[in-house]
């Protein structure tokens, strides 16, 4: 039996995380990259959004058809658009809450034998559920440390 318990805990607890690490920042300090060369704050936020978004459907694409292709996308071009410069969190935080409720609980009612199931990604070979599970659960958790670090280093507490 597979036990995603503690990772559909952190997928499902994701948006909530992520408010309270935004919680009192400005524009300028959204828009501060979280390190040299980096990300602003403000892509960190809409790049969670457009990244857990896709992971969803591969993940709906995976229970559903038979073995499916993935495709890719470039989520560097995809946070020099305007609304990832420009655009309102509340918009992406949003966008989270209702996308991780469908997320967890479309996966907390999968049958045991869909965890089995996987896809070709071009760029990464065979992904498999479990794999995508831990990798964005973690993944949210990374960039809320990154908020985090960058609010230490910047006295932003």
């Amino acid at each position: 039996m597979t036990d995603n318990t503690i990772q559909l805990r952190v997928l499902r607890e994701l948006p909530g995380r992520l408010r309270a690490t935004l919680a009192g920042l400005d524009d300028a300090q959204l828009d501060t990259p979280y390190r040299e060369g980096g990300w602003t704050i403000r892509q960190v936020v809409h790049h969670l959004a457009d990244s857990h978004a896709h992971a969803y459907l591969r993940m709906k694409m995976m229970v559903n058809e038979d073995h499916p292709t993935i495709k890719p996308y470039d989520q560097n071009v995809w946070a020099t658009n305007h609304e990832a410069f420009h655009g309102e969190i509340s918009a992406s935080l949003d966008l989270l809450d209702g996308l991780h409720r469908r997320w967890a609980d479309f996966l907390e009612h999968l049958p045991e034998s869909a965890w089995s199931r996987s896809a070709l990604h071009p760029e990464r070979g065979e992904v498999t559920m479990t794999g995508m599970l831990d990798t964005y659960a973690n993944h949210g958790e990374k960039h809320i440390e990154h908020i985090k670090g960058l609010r230490r280093a910047r006295g932003w507490a």
